[in-house]
């Protein structure tokens, strides 16, 4: 596990799939305050958010955690589909609101 949040391998994969760091805040429904102070490493990720964040880079769980720095469980077998569904309506209303933006509405 990493000591420190990678914020430059995070932002790497950001970019690789055409995202920002506003709309991982934003599909995680955080602020764009509560985002920077993760890249900073002054809060720790949920076991959702990893989740949530490894589904949008396209990555596994763990290796989001281990990227992170943080001690917070990959999430289990028994709350993946959970997990999963929250995280994919994270992502439509995320993109629902970039739509919107970009339509000047």
């Amino acid at each position: 596990m990493a000591l420190f949040f990678d914020a430059e391998w995070f932002d790497a994969r950001l970019g690789e799939r055409g995202l920002s760091r506003r709309l991982l805040a934003a599909a995680a429904g955080l602020s764009e305050a509560e985002i920077a102070l993760v890249f900073k490493d002054q809060r720790e990720l949920s076991a959702a958010e990893v989740a949530l964040f490894a589904e949008l880079l396209g990555v596994e769980a763990k290796e989001v955690a281990d990227r992170a720095g943080v001690s917070t469980p990959v999430p289990g077998q028994g709350s993946a589909t959970e997990a999963r569904i929250t995280a994919l309506e994270r992502r439509v209303a995320a993109l629902e609101a970039e739509l919107r933006r970009l339509r000047g509405g």
